[in-house]
């Protein structure tokens, strides 16, 4: 018992007013009833309907003169009142009208429809054609703008090997006034010498035996055997005397004496001059027994 109270006391409340809203809806039924009856019996009645028709002749006749009677005196007949014609009622528009005019509007909209497909066509290939013509005239843009490059390039190229070719002339004929100044400054050198300079740098060929008749005229202390040759390099000074701080053998002869003799010789030489009346200021000479 304690258990269904204790559930009981935690039941929510009735909703107030469930009666009155009972005897609503039965009352509302009772109504939606009551015009439904209504409705039923006012399509049963029938309707009364006046119909007054004249006749006439079909074809036209004359009658036939009427017999002279004497009028007798008679009340006159009553007028019935006149009776009003029913008004005709509406007619009802026929099922082939509609039809037709819900065909017609069918074919209308059907029309429009084709219209705006066929203005849609249009305007996608206008916007083609002006998209076809953009490119064209793109690439004729690019293609004249490689054409121009590439005559810019080869007048370039032209300019470049033109330049070159004048640089060219302009050398050779620096050369060739240099070489003609050389002549004329009483160069040295030999006829078809290619150098600028007045004087060649190195001795001349005869050179070697100039200095060996030198020596021979002032001969070398060595009375050893054999022909043992030396590699000597040294400097001179303008006179033709040997710088003797610079003087050393670059290939040793291999016998001692004769390596001495020659560096005692040089020290004390004064070169003859060469060709062009110069002593060449670095030599280096290989000498041996038999040179003298």
């Amino acid at each position: 018992m304690l258990a269904s109270a204790d559930r009981l006391e935690f039941v929510p409340p009735p909703a107030p007013g469930l009666l009155r809203a009972l005897a609503l809806a039965v009352l509302a039924h009772v109504f939606l009833l009551a015009a439904l009856t209504w409705g039923v019996q006012w399509r049963r009645e029938a309707a009364t309907l006046s119909v007054e028709a004249e006749l006439w002749s079909a074809l036209p006749q004359e009658a036939a003169p009427q017999a002279v009677e004497v009028p007798q005196q008679t009340a006159p007949e009553p007028v019935p009142p006149p009776v009003a014609e029913p008004l005709p009622a509406p007619a009802e528009p026929a099922r082939v009208d509609i039809a037709l005019e819900q065909e017609k509007l069918r074919a209308s909209k059907l029309k429009e429809k084709e219209l705006e497909l066929q203005r849609q066509q249009k305007i996608r290939q206008e916007k083609a054609a002006l998209e076809k013509k953009r490119l064209q005239e793109k690439r004729e843009k690019e293609r004249q703008a490689a054409d121009e490059k590439k005559i810019e390039l080869e007048k370039q190229r032209k300019q470049a090997l033109q330049a070159r070719q004048e640089t060219q002339k302009l050398e050779a004929q620096r050369l060739e006034n240099l070489k003609r100044i050389a002549g004329l400054a009483g160069a040295s050198g030999a006829p078809d010498a290619a150098g600028t300079a007045q004087q060649s740098s190195g001795p001349s060929a005869s050179y070697k035996g100039r200095i060996a008749a030198y020596f021979k005229a002032h001969r070398i202390g060595y009375l050893g055997a054999g022909n043992p040759k030396v590699v000597v390099r040294f400097s001179t000074s303008p006179d033709g005397t040997v710088i003797g701080k610079t003087l050393k053998i670059v290939s040793s002869s291999g016998v001692r004496a004769w390596d001495d003799a020659v560096l005692r010789a040089l020290e004390m030489a004064v070169l003859p001059r060469d060709t062009d009346g110069r002593v060449p200021p670095d030599l280096e000479l290989g000498l041996s027994p038999n040179d003298f």
